[in-house]
């Protein structure tokens, strides 16, 4: 038996690029910087040292998803391992990515764009609490798991 799962979290490194497959289908590629805290032989002090994911996201989630973050947003990602390789211009290249399943907003909507920034949103994101205000839930949303006793 395998399992190839994966969680992280972090902060997006540069803004989501969302495309379009031929046959229509929505892919979502993104950026995650996840830091590992390391002692620096040289100092002996704490120091954070950034590895960098890529992360794909299919279908119709992939367009919601996109409409709610951009660089900086903090996310915490479920997913699987993805490898794979090709040749470019007589090289062999590879990569290692994460294929979304679930993606948990960490952070608010256009709040956590412009704090990450710097400056204030030229493209207004709708926050994360609008949506959930428009969105009732239902008995069939909550499950078990989600309760703490």
């Amino acid at each position: 038996m395998s399992i190839n799962r994966c969680l992280i979290s972090g902060n997006l490194t540069r803004e989501p690029e969302l495309r379009q497959t031929k046959g229509g289908s929505s892919v979502l590629t993104m950026s995650v910087a996840v830091n590992d805290r390391r002692k620096s032989p040289q100092t002996g002090q704490w120091e954070d040292v950034p590895n960098y994911v890529d992360c794909v996201m299919f279908g119709a989630r992939a367009e919601a998803v996109a409409r709610y973050v951009g660089k900086g947003s903090k996310v915490a990602i479920e997913g699987k391992l993805r490898y794979s390789s090709w040749e470019r211009d007589g090289q062999r290249r590879s990569k290692l990515e994460v294929i979304v399943d679930e993606l948990e907003f960490m952070s608010r909507g256009t709040e956590s764009h412009s704090k990450a920034t710097g400056q204030a949103s030229t493209t207004q994101r709708p926050s994360l609490e609008m949506h959930r205000q428009t969105m009732p839930l239902s008995a069939s949303d909550v499950y078990d798991a989600d309760i703490p006793f």
